[in-house]
């Protein structure tokens, strides 16, 4: 039921938009109204903070449902009820949930989070960004960078130093207008254009100590869990995209005529679609399990991270290698924008970057695999 509400939403809500949101680098701020009617923006937030009382396989259901037709505006979604909603339900005070999840939870402020920075990206925790004790405050200075609906959002789930150690991080809740905090530039993008991404910006930010989630110097462990369940949903864009691509790309093939016969009937082109279909679903079975896995508790720890970067890296580059499949089988329309799949690629790509590289997820599922002599 929830696969098809979603795929509605998206039909409805998303498709007639995303081809001028695209190319005119817009945003759809609409949608999280409706999203918010939806139950969607809470949906793995308990009933009693005012969410939909899901789980980890709904959000990657929708993940792929919405995917499949705006992977921008699903990756703004991401950001927002993953990387901020849900850290707020999950580690905040009953005070600081009441004050942000209601307008988060239906839409009317948008949220995300602030962990990447000019000279910490794959590093996170070479972050410089540091926030002082002064009393009954913390005076915030330093940059984030790459912040999926930075130039727009309204609620921040930030990262900073409170200390000299390595793993002295804590968690700030910063909301837009604060004095001292700015967002910098928005990043014109070669995918995912239609979900704004930009800086965050501290200079001397003065906020009261209210503002922190959790004990000083205590977010690492939060923050690492956070990026499993990140990466397991937002595989699940992967998934949409490479989808679309294949359903594109297979219609094409019947419809497109070549040398007298449809070009399905050559044997390059039944190869590429089977094996992106074969690919597709193995991927699709590998992120559910992940999810399935993470619902139930059996993933804690090392085993969480190696899964969810199993799930990650293997649907975003099979995303991407089906998206540049699709392109090849549709030839010249393909590289036109007369067809999606020129964008479907374009947005693919980022899947291998954000969330932790590629190269990162081979490094966690090799260290799982190979103990102490991964570091020898």
């Amino acid at each position: 039921m929830l696969q098809d509400t979603v795929r509605q939403f998206a039909q409805s809500s998303l498709a007639p938009k995303i081809e001028t949101l695209d190319h005119e680098e817009g945003f759809n701020r609409e949608s999280f109204y409706k999203m918010g009617e939806l139950g969607l923006l809470g949906i793995i937030v308990p009933e009693e903070d005012g969410g939909t009382g899901m789980d980890a396989v709904a959000a990657t259901i929708t993940m792929e449902e919405m995917g499949a037709v705006d992977a921008s505006t699903t990756l703004s979604y991401l950001a927002h009820t993953i990387l901020c909603v849900n850290q707020i339900a999950k580690n905040g005070t009953p005070e600081q949930k009441k004050k942000y999840l209601p307008k988060l939870i239906s839409g009317e402020h948008l949220g995300g989070m602030g962990m990447s920075e000019p000279g910490a990206g794959s590093d996170a925790l070479g972050m410089k960004t540091k926030a002082q004790r002064s009393g009954d405050q913390y005076v915030i200075n330093g940059s984030k960078t790459w912040i999926t609906n930075g130039p727009n959002g309204d609620v921040f789930y930030v990262y900073a130093k409170t200390g000299e150690g390595k793993r002295d991080v804590s968690t700030f809740l910063i909301e837009r207008g604060m004095p001292g905090f700015s967002t910098g530039k928005k990043f014109s993008k070669m995918g995912m254009r239609a979900s704004p991404t930009g800086e965050l910006v501290f200079a001397d930010c003065r906020i009261s100590a209210a503002q922190r989630v959790g004990e000083e110097g205590s977010s690492i462990k939060m923050m690492m869990r956070n990026l499993d369940i990140e990466r397991i949903t937002i595989s699940g864009i992967s998934l949409g995209i490479a989808r679309a691509s294949i359903e594109v790309a297979t219609r094409y093939a019947k419809e497109r005529s070549q040398f007298g016969k449809p070009i399905g009937a050559f044997q390059q082109i039944q190869e590429r679609l089977a094996e992106a279909s074969a690919w597709y679903e193995a991927c699709r079975c590998l992120t559910y399990d992940a999810a399935k896995m993470w619902d139930m508790g059996m993933m804690v720890g090392k085993e969480a991270s190696m899964m969810a970067a199993k799930a990650k890296l293997q649907s975003a580059q099979m995303a991407t290698k089906v998206a540049l499949d699709a392109i090849q089988i549709l030839g010249g329309y393909g590289y036109t924008r007369e067809f999606p799949v020129e964008r479907y690629m374009r947005d693919a790509k980022l899947m291998e970057i954000g969330a932790g590289t590629n190269e990162i997820q081979r490094v966690i599922i090799a260290r799982q695999m190979l103990g102490e002599a991964a570091d020898a």
